[in-house]
């Protein structure tokens, strides 16, 4: 059951939670032992997603905490009358848990996701910087949009075996979410996190935006201005058709 304070936007019960409070709750739910719990970050662009996607929509609504990772999703509450004053990122969240547990030695991590190269990377930072944390494994899927029972099969067994604590899932949206609703139940994990292009930003090879584009809600920009062909259905699609959705629904509240 949900511990945080949240707010429904279009359906979604999201939290208004502060990052600190997201963080302690989820370590919490670690120490406890009880299996399954999982986050997931949404925005504009996901939500919308979900729209015509009913198996990644249920995905999001089970989550045990939704963050609202993305500008638009603070504007959306602004518009709403809700409470949501700053965003909680995927990065936030991963860093700032790895450093509670790290200032508490014997916690073991899986990662799943990317490439083997970029694993590496992170296996090779992640030592560095938190010395106390057990690496239990990592495991990089096949590229494709669907994974064969095999496949799966071989995944799970990988994740079990290694035992973590908590399984960090990059395999961007809404694939991610999709595979831990799916097999959470099979997995021997106390927490799932669902994180897509943190993996990439904590290897290093995609580069995040600079502190002050974060501070100003900007982040999107620079990665747009990269990734144009990637990047501008989400920002010019998805965003203004999910704030007419905000506003119509806003003025059927009136």
């Amino acid at each position: 059951m949900m511990q945080f304070h949240i707010e429904n936007i279009l359906g979604y019960p999201v939290t208004t939670s502060t990052k600190d409070t997201c963080i302690n709750q989820i370590f919490s739910w670690i120490k406890s032992g009880k299996k399954g719990s999982y986050f997931v970050c949404v925005n504009p662009h996901s939500l919308e997603t979900a729209r015509k996607d009913s198996f990644f929509e249920k995905a999001l609504k089970h989550a045990d905490l939704i963050v609202p990772d993305g500008m638009g999703m603070v504007i959306a509450s602004k518009i709403l009358g809700g409470s949501i004053h700053d965003r909680v990122t995927g990065m936030d969240i991963f860093i700032e848990l790895n450093r509670i547990m790290n200032s508490t030695s014997g916690f073991k991590i899986f990662f799943l996701g990317s490439t083997e190269k970029n694993l590496n990377q992170i296996k090779n930072k992640m030592r560095c910087e938190f010395q106390n944390l057990i690496i239990s494994g990592t495991y990089s899927p096949p590229f494709k949009p669907e994974f064969s029972h095999e496949e799966n099969n071989a995944m799970i067994d990988a994740i079990n075996q290694a035992n973590p604590d908590i399984l960090w899932v990059g395999m961007t949206a809404p694939k991610q979410e999709k595979w831990i609703y799916q097999n959470k139940d099979k997995l021997n994990v106390k927490f799932i996190g669902a994180i897509g292009a943190v993996f990439d930003f904590y290897a290093g090879t995609v580069k995040r935006s600079s502190p002050l584009f974060q501070k100003y809600g900007l982040e999107w920009l620079p990665r747009l201005l990269r990734e144009p062909r990637r990047l501008w259905y989400r920002n010019f699609v998805s965003g203004p058709k999910f704030l007419v959705r905000v506003i119509l629904c806003r003025l059927r509240r009136k």
